[in-house]
């Protein structure tokens, strides 16, 4: 899951970084309401966490700006504000989900997952395709109900492959999805060809088929 999160305390943003981050998720980050406009503009994402109260603007304001070009994207504010008026305008601005500041972690990821399970996941916890099964919660991939060892890397991977089924997806837009923007533009996609090769090498080793096909001079398409 590629998360944003937008926050101008750098002590609560730091806190859900590394949090998040530890929790096998590319978490990307803006403290201040300029900062959020180019990564909104930049990037797509599958949650993006907003305060309010920006130094150079209201974070109400981005919600349109982020519904308008990334329709799919789960939407959660963080604010100290608490009154209903404001929890009423957030949600009818677009925002999915709002959360009073103090909160727990805990409590914002199970209310980001489950908002990731809506809108990719269409609901499912669990994903199936043809003899496997991907438990989206626990982070791992069966096969015929046997457990297929998968690092974190080829697990973001597996499951951006499998929300974007039969479409083709470029080598850039599986850079980014992985690491984020700190990928930058490099020229280099070794990694991203290690990772697919493993996956790929385990998903043949189990089921005897390629799920992972190359589309020349495009990028790649997850056919099952």
């Amino acid at each position: 899951m590629k998360l944003l999160f937008i926050e101008d305390e750098p002590v609560l943003l730091e806190e859900m970084v590394n949090y998040f981050s530890s929790n096998g998720c590319i978490c990307e980050q803006a403290k201040n309401y300029d900062q959020a406009m180019i990564k909104i503009n930049s990037h797509r994402y599958d949650g993006i966490v907003v305060d309010i109260t920006l130094p150079d603007g209201s974070g109400m304001d981005l919600i349109p700006q982020i519904r308008s070009t990334q329709s799919d994207t789960g939407i959660m504010i963080v604010s100290a504000k608490n009154s209903l008026g404001d929890k009423i305008q957030g949600l009818n601005t677009g925002a999915d989900d709002y959360l009073t500041k103090p909160f727990y972690l805990e409590e914002l990821n199970a209310r980001i997952n489950a908002l990731y399970r809506r809108k990719s996941l269409k609901g499912n916890e669990i994903i199936t395709f043809d003899n496997f099964s991907i438990d989206t919660g626990s982070k791992e991939l069966y096969y015929n109900d046997l457990p297929i060892n998968l690092t974190k890397k080829e697990f973001l991977l597996l499951i951006y492959f499998v929300i974007n089924k039969n479409r083709v997806v470029g080598k850039a837009s599986i850079a980014e999805h992985i690491w984020g923007d700190n990928y930058g533009d490099a020229d280099n996609f070794d990694a991203i060809y290690v990772h697919l090769m493993n996956l790929r090498k385990k998903l043949i080793q189990v089921s005897g088929k390629d799920y992972i096909k190359t589309v020349w001079g495009m990028g790649y398409k997850f056919v099952s």
